[in-house]
């Protein structure tokens, strides 16, 4: 039987939620490389961003090229990517590119998220953005292979949640039995 190919996750989410973080330390937990989709936006998207005017899926197409780039280059040794893949259609383009991603969707309520961005400053994304950025989301659908886990808890505890669903899903496979295939 051959070893299980590495985790290759998509930690997604509105503007506050935790992506970087969380993503970081899920990547440090699993020992997989880690990127910021944010590093990964043109120069105009940021400028956009930071002149307070919410980014358009024109804006986005090249953004989650890049990144779906990255997804399919990291995808035979795994890794870890932030990215808020807010609509099934950016995961979609996302899955273009790296079919076997999985999706950490870190959700919270509108207070908790504002209270997590007030606490960022400097960043180019400002909080008068945050309602657009909670009417675009849409939930993951029945058939994306993901987990939605609640960010209002400590980093370590949303990685630790993280690693105890997914080897609970791991363990309920039943194992292949060989001996039905000679």
């Amino acid at each position: 039987m051959a070893a299980p190919l590495p985790p290759l996750l998509v930690v997604m989410g509105v503007s506050g939620s935790g992506k970087s973080t969380v993503g970081a330390a899920l990547a440090q937990r699993l020992g997989v490389p880690f990127a910021d989709a944010d590093d990964f936006h043109p120069p105009a998207n940021i400028a956009k961003m930071t002149a307070g005017y919410a980014l358009d899926d024109d804006d986005r197409h090249p953004w989650l090229e890049a990144i779906g780039e990255w997804l399919e280059e990291h995808a035979p040794r795994g890794g870890v990517i932030s990215c808020s893949a807010l609509k099934r259609s950016y995961r979609d383009q996302l899955r273009d590119h790296a079919p076997s991603i999985s999706l950490v969707h870190l959700h919270g309520s509108r207070e908790v998220i504002a209270r997590r961005q007030s606490s960022r400053p400097g960043h180019f994304m400002p909080t008068s953005l945050l309602d657009s950025q909670f009417a675009t989301l849409e939930p993951l659908g029945a058939d994306e292979h993901g987990l939605v886990i609640d960010v209002d808890q400590e980093v370590d505890a949303i990685v630790d949640e993280y690693v105890a669903r997914t080897t609970v899903r791991l363990s309920i496979v039943p194992p292949l039995n060989t001996a039905q295939e000679s």
